[in-house]
């Protein structure tokens, strides 16, 4: 009997520190996981450009404003659009981004829906990137 909880004992320091691993190797690959996200896929992340023009939704909730974005050399002309909350302190956020576009054609067809070079988008929450 004193064998039986001698080894249980023993093996119990064990499955804490196997448990403690998997926990830092969860907690890690969230972390590792993120920053690829971070640094490949945020929109937020993306370059501000020179101001093309702007539209104000009807009931003047929301304003887009589109830039022209020049990637240099070996890259073309791209088009990023950013939606501004008129009537709240929430920060902007990148809504629009196009490859091989110089020119931004906003309409707004409701107030909650936007149309950017033929793009229809429904802010605040959809996103367009080629």
């Amino acid at each position: 009997m004193e064998d039986i909880e001698e080894k249980t004992v023993q093996n119990e320091p064990k499955k804490f520190y196997k448990q403690l691993l998997k926990v830092i190797m969860i907690f890690g690959l969230l972390l590792v996981g993120y920053g690829v996200y971070w640094a490949f896929f945020d929109m937020n992340r993306l370059p501000t450009g020179e101001y093309l023009t702007d539209e104000t939704s009807a009931d003047g909730k929301y304003t887009v404003k589109t830039y022209v974005t020049n990637g240099g050399a070996t890259t073309a002309y791209a088009v990023r659009g950013e939606l501004v909350f008129n009537n709240s302190n929430k920060k902007t956020k990148t809504i629009y981004w196009n490859y091989r576009e110089e020119a931004a054609n906003i309409s707004w067809t409701d107030n909650d829906t936007v149309e950017i070079n033929g793009h229809s988008l429904d802010v605040p929450n959809d996103k367009f990137d080629f």
